[in-house]
């Protein structure tokens, strides 16, 4: 037996929370935070509160539409960590198969396949 351990085992995971809520902002623009929460695995409580934390540094905006929300991703705002300052969230969002143009739903992602469906 190797002294490798199971990944499975692990409870952390390489797409931070953060990332996972912007994904699904990106995939869809109306989207529920009780569906956001859902997805990532978080309360509702901390979807509300990583939406604010990306609002405030800029990554989405909010609109207020009747009792919804529409949110926005800003794909040319820069990376924080210091080790990726040259590249904008669209590209992360890209190589993670987010379309964001019309409707901003991808079926890669949401599917988990990998592929269109």
């Amino acid at each position: 037996m190797s002294g490798m351990s199971n990944p499975e085992s692990k409870s952390w995971h390489f797409v931070t929370s953060h990332t996972q809520v912007l994904l699904c902002l990106a995939r869809n623009s109306d989207v529920r935070l009780r569906d956001v929460a859902q997805t990532v695995g978080i309360t509702e409580r901390a979807a509300q509160r990583i939406v604010s934390d990306l609002a405030e540094a800029g990554y989405v905006t909010r609109q207020r539409i009747g009792r919804r929300n529409h949110y926005t991703v800003d794909r040319s705002a820069r990376m924080r960590h210091p080790s990726q300052l040259a590249h904008e969230i669209g590209q992360l969002l890209d190589l993670l198969h987010v379309d964001d143009s019309e409707n901003g739903r991808s079926q890669e992602i949401r599917s988990g396949t990998g592929r269109a469906d």
